[in-house]
């Protein structure tokens, strides 16, 4: 990823703005908004059985969403014998709140660039 603004504060470049996008499009729904908590709040991984459970959709729902957050890597897949299991990338903990205070003109909280 290049820097997040040129020296002279300028706009995000376009590749960092890209991402943040793509970050934001994968929030852009409720049910995907409620997976991610719940797989953050439980901080294991689960599978798609256990995720429909809680989430009270159908499966095919459950899994469309999953592979959107994991395309952006929100969410990191764990293959387990034949099944699947989903869990928080942690490093989306620290570098999603840091895109969303960029966007918004405050300063980064750190110099790090996002790991997501």
């Amino acid at each position: 990823m290049n820097s997040e603004s040129d020296s002279a504060g300028g706009l995000l470049d376009r590749a960092t703005a890209e991402e943040y996008a793509n970050w934001f499009k994968a929030l852009a729904d409720p049910t995907r908004i409620q997976i991610l908590e719940l797989l953050a709040r439980r901080r294991e991984p689960m599978s798609v059985g256990q995720i429909v459970a809680e989430a009270g959709v159908a499966q095919s729902t459950v899994s469309q969403h999953l592979a959107v957050l994991a395309r952006v890597r929100f969410v990191l897949v764990d293959p387990v014998g034949t099944s699947r299991r989903y869990r928080v990338n942690e490093a989306c903990i620290d570098c999603f709140p840091t895109a969303a205070d960029v966007v918004m003109g405050r300063p980064a909280p750190s110099t790090q660039e996002p790991r997501c």
